[in-house]
């Protein structure tokens, strides 16, 4: 099943990673719409989020339905670390305490 779960959890992280580069994409003025929405980015992004999918649905094949979701929700975690890293977005007291409740919960339904 570990195997299961680390393809599962690159999934993960792979799709936080092209939620990032969609965010950094937002962040840039484009001269018209149609760059806005097919620029290099945005476009890598969505392959990227197709690669994720892919990393999903064969870790279902080992990991059970019931964890999945457990496991999906690190996303948030990785999402929030590379928002500090790349973006300068600062967390607040509140966010670690979430994040941390989010940890605590995926430990106690992996156990």
């Amino acid at each position: 099943m570990f195997f299961y779960v680390s393809i599962l959890l690159t999934g993960v992280l792979v799709s936080s990673i092209s939620q990032i580069l969609l965010k950094k994409s937002a962040m840039r003025k484009y001269d018209s719409l149609i760059k806005d929405y097919l620029n290099i980015r945005v476009v890598f992004s969505y392959i990227i989020f197709i690669f994720a999918t892919f990393c999903t649905m064969y870790a279902y094949k080992g990991v059970p339905l019931s964890l999945g979701p457990v496991f999906a929700s690190s996303e948030y975690i990785f999402v929030a670390v590379m928002s500090c890293a790349f973006l300068k977005e600062q967390l607040s007291k509140q966010k670690l305490i979430g994040l941390g409740l989010i940890v605590i919960g995926i430990v106690v339904c992996t156990l």
